[in-house]
């Protein structure tokens, strides 16, 4: 029975109901970056509860942070830089090395960290919508808090040695871009495939180790031969840490080449594993 009112129409008539029908994407679906940035509130509290969880309960908090690299830099200087003899462009080595390892241990975190998001909010998956992109995100950007503290211990050893800034610093954040968006274009690969094959997650650790090896954070990539370099930087972290020791530490050389090639690989696999991504996005909630 409808109530209704002398002068007025019945109330089941200005009941209004909207509805929102969610539909899995067919084929490849298009990219909409519009619906990030509607949660991107989700975001925030993501990247603030992945900071938070990483040190809770910890006896040295956020102090893990510095150890990290500054305790590779250690090993790497006694075994690389005294007993090897390996060169450094003409600076010390604690800080050549350090200036390596600074982008690298930001790329390694945001490389696992998200490799890892999706298995690790299983469950956030399955119980409610929201754009899954927010995920692997979240898990990169929440390792800029580690760098920015490492990065204070670098601008200290640059003191020490008496490495003045120039203005090629201000290049820095292209640098940090990059790293970042080499982090988050092979995390997306690695965390839609990780779904569905779950031994993804044991073959992160052996490419990080790997990928170490491959970049010329030990050793300068001068040692390279000049001709096999633009090849060496289709490993776009070759760009990244010989960008960031030019920025900082005025490594002499030209760098520009190995920076191009290294941004256009990280532009393909960035917008590769996007396109992934987002095809693999409608089947998380099923099979995770």
């Amino acid at each position: 029975m409808t109530v209704e009112d002398s002068d007025h129409e019945p109330v089941s008539a200005l009941i209004q109901y909207n509805h929102t029908h969610i539909e899995p994407s067919k084929g490849w679906a298009p990219l909409n970056f519009k619906d990030l940035w509607e949660y991107r509130e989700l975001l925030y509290f993501l990247i603030w509860r992945d900071i938070k969880v990483r040190y809770k309960q910890t006896l040295l908090g956020i102090v893990w942070a510095v150890l990290q690299p500054f305790l590779t830099m250690v090993v790497f200087s006694i075994f690389f830089g005294r007993l090897a003899n390996v060169p450094s462009d003409n600076l010390p080595y604690p800080i050549f090395a350090y200036a390596g390892l600074l982008p690298w241990q930001l790329f390694a975190f945001a490389l696992t960290e998200s490799g890892n998001s999706l298995v690790s909010n299983q469950r956030l998956i399955t119980k409610i919508y929201f754009p899954r992109l927010v995920i692997p995100v979240a898990a990169v950007l929440s390792g800029l808090v580690d760098f920015a503290i490492s990065f204070l211990i670098l601008l200290g050893m640059m003191a020490y040695y008496h490495i003045a800034l120039t203005p090629a610093a201000l290049t820095l954040p292209l640098f940090l871009l990059l790293a970042i968006a080499t982090a988050l274009a092979v995390g997306l690969w690695l965390s839609a495939l990780n779904v569905e094959y779950r031994d993804v997650r044991y073959v992160i650790p052996f490419l990080t180790q790997f990928w170490l090896f491959m970049t010329p954070i030990a050793y300068p990539s001068s040692l390279v031969p000049l001709w096999l370099r633009p090849f060496y930087a289709l490993n776009p972290m070759v760009g990244v840490v010989e960008g960031f020791r030019w920025a900082l530490l005025g490594t002499q050389g030209f760098v520009g080449l190995m920076v191009l090639v290294s941004a256009m690989v990280v532009t393909f696999l960035l917008f590769g594993g996007l396109f992934y991504f987002r095809r693999m996005e409608k089947t998380f909630a099923d099979i995770i």
